[in-house]
C-alpha cells in the first residue's frame, strides 16, 4: 500500500467536526504498572518451578523458545511471588480456583486503575470532582458492583457521575472504551469523560499443559497494567488537547469466531489461539484504514501517519507492518510497550499512546504523534474484532476548537 487518503477538514465528513460543532479530544493520559517485575529471559525457569512442572522437560524447552521469540524483555504482575506460592490452586493447570482468583481481581483491577486515573487527571490539570462520566473496562473481573463503583469511590468522583462498565471485551476493549468516550463527550455538552482500562492476570495465570499450547502462549506474553485518559470537547483556556478522536470503525471478521477464544471456567480463564490470527487481523486492518481515509487527498502511510497499534504479539505486529507496507520504525511505540510490559490487553493502546507522546516530547517534535498530524489507533481481540480510531494530533501546547470552521467559545466544566 503506497499511500491512502488524508482527511480534508473542509470537504470530507471524517475530517469535519461533530455536527454540533464539537469534537472529542484527549486532554490527559496516565498509566500504571504493578511493582512486581519478572524478567522474560528467566521466566520459563521461574514459571515451571512455581507451577511444580520441572518434570515436563520437553514442554519447558518449548515454552522457553516461545518466550524468547516474543521480543518481550520484562512484564509486571499484580500477583507477587509470595501470592503465587500461597495459592497452589492458581498455579495448577486445572484446579477449582475461581473464588480466589476473583478475590484478587476485585482488589487489583480498581487499585491499578485508580493509580493510572490519578495520573491522567493530574496530566489534565483539573480535579477528579470535575469528571462527569466514567468508562471502565477490564477482562479480569466480573463482579457487581463493579470496578467502576470502586474507582468512583477511591477517586472521589461525584455521586452524580454517570458510569459505564465494560466487561470481557478482550484486547480491543481499549478502543471500545475510547469510542464510547467520544460519543459521550460529543453528545453531552461540558462532559469530561474519564476512561480507565485495567487488567491483571489473576484469572488467566495457570500451570502448563502439553494439550493446550494456545494457553501456554498466553502465559508467555500477558502482563498487567492500567491506562487512563480524560476526554472532552471544546477545551477551556486551562486545558490542553493532545489528540482529537476524529472517527471510529469496527469490523468483526467473518468465520473467525473460534480463532481467538477466552472461556471463563471454574479454574479461571482458558485461551484458545489460532495460528491465522495475524493474517485475519492484518487483512482487516488494511480494510479499516482504507475505509477511514477514503475519498480524500493522498496520504503516505509512512511519512504522514503515526501508528498506535495494540501490541498483541510480535507476529501480529510484523504482519500488520508487512500488509500496510510500513517501515520498521512506524510501529516502534507499540514494540517498545511490548518489550517493557508484554500484552496488557485492553490497557495496551493507552500505554502505546503515552509512550508515543513521551518519545515525541523527548525529541522536541511539534505534535505528540511523532510530529505528524494524522494517525491511526487500532486494537483487536476476540471475534475476531478489529477496531480503529482516526486521530488528529494537535500542535504542542496549542488548543484547537471547531464550530464549522470558526473558533468555539469556552465550555466550563460543571462544578456540581
Amino acid at each position: 500500500m503506497g499511500s491512502l487518503k488524508a482527511p480534508d477538514v473542509s470537504s470530507h465528513p471524517i475530517g469535519c467536526p461533530h455536527k454540533n460543532g464539537r469534537r472529542a479530544t484527549i486532554m490527559g493520559i496516565g498509566k500504571a504498572v504493578p511493582s512486581h517485575e519478572f524478567q522474560q529471559k528467566s521466566f520459563s525457569d521461574y514459571y515451571f518451578e512455581i507451577t511444580s512442572s520441572n518434570h515436563m522437560v520437553d514442554l519447558k524447552a518449548k515454552f522457553a523458545t516461545i518466550c524468547e521469540k516474543t521480543m518481550i524483555e520484562k512484564r509486571h504482575f499484580y500477583m507477587s511471588n509470595e501470592m503465587l506460592r500461597e495459592s497452589p490452586s492458581i498455579t495448577a493447570y486445572s484446579s477449582p480456583s475461581l473464588t480466589r482468583r476473583q478475590e484478587l481481581a476485585d482488589v487489583g483491577v480498581p487499585e491499578l486503575g485508580a493509580e493510572a486515573a490519578c495520573k491522567a487527571i493530574s496530566d489534565w490539570g483539573k480535579q477528579a470532582s470535575d469528571i462527569t462520566h466514567l468508562v471502565a473496562s477490564t477482562s479480569s473481573s466480573g463482579c457487581m458492583p463493579g470496578a467502576d463503583c470502586e474507582l468512583a469511590r477511591t477517586l472521589g468522583l461525584k455521586p452524580s457521575t454517570k458510569r459505564f462498565m465494560l466487561y470481557q471485551t478482550g484486547c480491543h476493549g481499549g478502543c471500545t472504551a475510547l469510542s464510547l468516550s467520544k460519543d459521550l463527550a460529543e453528545n453531552n455538552p461540558g462532559a469530561r469523560v474519564l476512561v480507565v482500562c485495567s487488567e491483571v492476570c489473576t484469572l488467566s495465570l495457570r500451570g502448563p499443559s502439553a494439550l493446550h499450547i494456545g494457553d501456554l502462549v498466553g502465559q508467555a506474553i500477558l502482563g498487567d497494567a492500567a491506562g487512563a485518559v480524560v476526554v472532552g470537547c471544546s477545551p477551556t483556556a486551562d486545558e490542553h488537547a493532545v489528540f482529537e478522536l476524529v472517527s471510529t470503525c469496527q469490523e468483526t471478521v467473518p468465520g473467525t469466531e473460534e480463532s481467538l477464544v477466552s472461556k471463563l471456567r471454574e479454574e479461571g480463564i482458558l485461551y484458545s489461539l489460532h495460528r491465522d490470527i495475524p493474517l485475519h487481523v492484518s487483512s482487516a486492518m488494511e480494510r479499516l484504514v482504507k475505509f477511514m481515509l477514503q475519498e480524500t487527498m493522498a496520504l503516505d502511510l509512512n511519512d504522514e501517519v503515526f501508528w498506535v497499534v495494540h501490541p498483541g504479539g510480535r507476529g501480529i505486529l510484523d504482519r500488520i507492518e508487512s500488509e500496510l507496507g510500513l517501515r520498521d520504525e512506524k510501529l516502534e511505540a507499540s514494540r517498545a510497550v511490548m518489550r517493557q510490559y508484554g500484552n496488557t490487553r485492553c490497557s495496551s493502546v493507552i500505554l502505546v499512546l503515552e509512550e508515543m507522546r513521551r518519545r515525541s516530547e523527548e525529541h522536541g517534535l511539534s505534535t505528540a504523534g511523532e510530529g505528524l498530524e494524522w494517525g491511526i489507533l487500532a486494537g483487536y481481540g476476540p471475534g475476531i474484532t478489529v477496531e480503529a480510531i482516526l486521530l488528529h494530533a494537535l500542535p504542542d501546547k496549542a488548543v484547537t476548537k471547531y464550530t464549522g470552521g470558526e473558533s468555539a467559545g469556552h465550555v466550563n466544566v460543571p462544578s456540581w
